[in-house]
């Protein structure tokens, strides 16, 4: 049992604005968990701030015609200011360009520096003689060896989304000059994390409750090998390397970011006047470390940083990280380049942070990617937090000041219905807890509008608008249950809606309760409320559809993001292949199956080698699908297998079964996913 915990949640660049997608991978949901564990009572500390080294960095700065520190300081207030008005309760939001940043990771380099462990390798790196640098990975462009794209970084191709290395281009350019580069020697230090693969698999295997997304890109990393990683780079933005001769030379991004975690804690223990308080969170073993990250930040969080930690001594490993999946937008990638974003800052401009924080909470992509959409934006705001969450407070806070003088009426002879109600409040409460406890946030938000529509059904059943005149015990008792509804939906809510539960209760006139004091009985008769305003409003279309607007403008419209054709193209379908039977169609056994691990086939350029879990048993399952999928995106994906199918071998490896895919005119491969357990037959 832990004493503590401390939250962190992943470190977001200072070259420019959050978008929704940064909201629901890291950022909602580590806040969610925070703010539910302080109304347990629990010790706990959430701990951010904004990453301002690396190539990002620069680039952004380029192009702006300013210095890396205009970019950082203009978007390190930007996105500060958004996360409060978001309503992201950090105790503490630092900056990785702080002295004590700075002195915090070149300590953690020395330290592995003096034990011998770095490895100095001298490579050929890409040039720009005419701007006289290296060229780190994003400047360069070039044609990806992949797909064909032509405007490929040199860390990844933003069209097939394939990793890449500067190297790998072809017909490299310098994004500096547009000069072709050259190469040249250099010198790196490599953190050789091969020698460290047994001491991170013996820490990995005692992480079974993790996340199957997580586990199964973690196990897939470990089981192809750990190989060396660069941990410098030829910058002169950065974290100096603290050594002599090392002119121009600063840590790798990847490297002294996830440091800002502690770099960030020391100074919120320096806020409070306990300059020591940091060592209680990261060096007891009492302390629980959750970090809260998207799923490409998996591998530093739970490899690298890790053996970071391990190689210094005296830190606490994670006890979890529960990495969210990617977050699309109206059914496509959010893309910065091409402005296909909903940005928070402007969201804040026309919205109540509570409606966004509710709408992602309960489409969060916990287990595979989700979707933003504005119209499911409206409908969850009108049906639910409108017409039942803020319809029941209405009527409720409502009847009670026209009719009883704006005080709790005092119950009768509480009855079986009365008493249920009461009961399942703390009921509720724990169910709530228990998915929050397990990071499972859109469960809890579902259940905590359970309590809402709770009310709504009693309320109705109870009919007080009819009681009044022919049983007025009835109506008074049943009105003081309405108002200990409320009570403990101010609180329920407060993790999710933390401005309007703040309203709520200086309606009710009640304080923030503690989560476990919540029993039926929190407000007292004759307590007095006062009515204030609607609680939500409905959104209306017009608002929406100017939303909507802003991402498909008229000069967009006939193109297809994922392709970039003309929608004029025809398309080319594929000839129906001959009539089978009814009776061979029902031979075929259809189960839903959830991919627990996946790798790459030695040599073969096409295969990929599944390990579905059917339920009931897990499969090996060989699939020709790897130039369309990356083997660590497919991990706790679910899909459709073809169970029954005979098994056969192929280059040694028995595949026993099929996975079914769909095929878009263009050729692209999406898979057939369920929403249902592993094992379930589809008919």
């Amino acid at each position: 049992m832990f004493k503590r915990t401390l939250v962190t949640a992943a470190l977001p660049y200072a070259n420019g604005p959050l978008h929704l997608g940064h909201l629901a991978g890291a950022y909602l949901p580590s806040d969610l968990f925070v703010r539910y564990k302080r109304l347990k009572k629990d010790d706990i500390v959430f701990i951010c701030g904004s990453d301002e080294h690396g190539v990002a960095i620069t680039i952004a700065a380029e192009k702006a015609g300013v210095q890396p520190q205009d970019i950082i300081d203009k978007y390190h207030s930007i996105n500060k200011k958004a996360f409060e008005d978001f309503g992201i309760s950090f105790d503490f939001y630092g900056r990785t360009s702080s002295p004590i940043h700075h002195e915090t990771s070149q300590e953690f380099f020395k330290t592995i520096y003096d034990k011998g462990i770095f490895k100095l390798k001298e490579e050929e790196q890409l040039f720009d003689e005419k701007a006289q640098m290296f060229l780190p990975d994003r400047y360069v462009k070039g044609t990806c060896p992949v797909c064909g794209f032509d405007e490929a970084y040199g860390d990844q191709c933003e069209k097939c989304g394939s990793s890449l290395s500067p190297a790998e281009l072809i017909n490299p350019k310098s994004t500096l000059s547009g000069e072709t580069p050259i190469t040249k020697k250099t010198s790196h230090w490599y953190l050789p994390l091969g020698d460290l693969q047994d001491s991170i698999q013996e820490w990995i295997d005692t992480k079974s409750y993790w996340k199957p997304n997580v586990l199964g890109q973690v196990k897939s990393w470990l089981k192809d090998g750990l190989k060396d990683r660069a941990i410098t780079r030829d910058l002169n933005w950065g974290v100096k390397v603290p050594l002599p001769n090392a002119d121009g030379k600063v840590l790798y991004v990847w490297f002294d970011a996830p440091i800002g975690y502690i770099s960030a804690t020391k100074e919120w223990a320096i806020q409070k006047n306990e300059p020591n308080l940091w060592k209680t969170y990261w060096q007891d073993n009492e302390t629980r470390l959750v970090h809260f990250i998207g799923k490409d930040n998996i591998v530093f969080h739970c490899i690298m940083f890790p053996a970071i930690l391990k190689l210094n001594e005296n830190y606490i490993l994670p006890d979890n990280v529960p990495a969210n999946e990617f977050l699309n937008l109206e059914g496509k990638k959010f893309s910065t380049s091409r402005n296909f974003a909903v940005w928070l800052h402007e969201y804040l401009e026309i919205f109540d942070a509570d409606l966004l924080r509710f709408t992602l909470g309960s489409t969060m992509p916990e287990s595979k990617d989700g979707d933003f959409s504005w119209k499911e934006f409206q409908l969850k705001v009108n049906s639910e937090l409108a017409d039942i969450l803020g319809n029941f407070v209405f009527r409720t806070m409502s009847f009670i000041t026209r009719f009883y003088e704006a005080k709790v009426p005092t119950p009768s002879n509480l009855n079986d219905s009365d008493i249920a109600v009461l009961n399942q409040l703390k009921l509720s409460g724990e169910k709530i807890g228990e998915f929050y406890e397990k990071f499972s946030f859109k469960e809890a938000i579902s259940e905590t509008m359970n309590v809402a529509r709770l009310g709504n059904k009693y309320l109705t059943e109870q009919e007080p608008w009819k009681t009044r005149k022919t049983d007025t015990e009835r109506c008074e008792t049943s009105l003081y249950v309405c108002a200990q509804i409320c009570a403990a939906l101010s609180t329920y809510f407060d993790p999710i809606l933390p401005q309007k539960m703040i309203l709520l209760r200086e309606q009710l006139n009640i304080s923030l309760l503690n989560w476990d004091e919540i029993n039926g009985e929190n407000i007292q008769a004759g307590h007095s409320i006062t009515i204030g305003e609607i609680l939500f409003k409905k959104i209306e279309d017009e608002i929406i559809d100017e939303q909507i607007a802003k991402l498909f403008p008229p000069s967009t419209e006939k193109v297809i993001p994922d392709s970039n054709e003309l929608i004029s193209k025809p398309i080319e379908y594929k000839a129906l292949k001959p009539s089978i039977e009814f009776d061979d169609f029902a031979k075929l056994d259809l189960r839903v199956g959830k991919v627990i691990e996946a790798v790459k086939v030695e040599k073969s350029k096409k295969l990929l080698n599944l390990t579905i879990d059917l339920g009931f048993e897990t499969r090996t399952i060989l699939s020709g699908i790897s130039e369309h999928f990356k083997p660590e995106d497919l991990i706790g994906k679910s899909v459709t297998v073809v169970a029954n199918l005979k098994p056969r071998k192929m280059l040694g490896i028995e595949s026993n079964g099929m996975v079914l895919f769909s095929e878009s005119h263009n050729g692209k491969l999406i898979l057939l996913s369920s929403e249902n357990e592993a094992g379930t037959q589809i008919s």
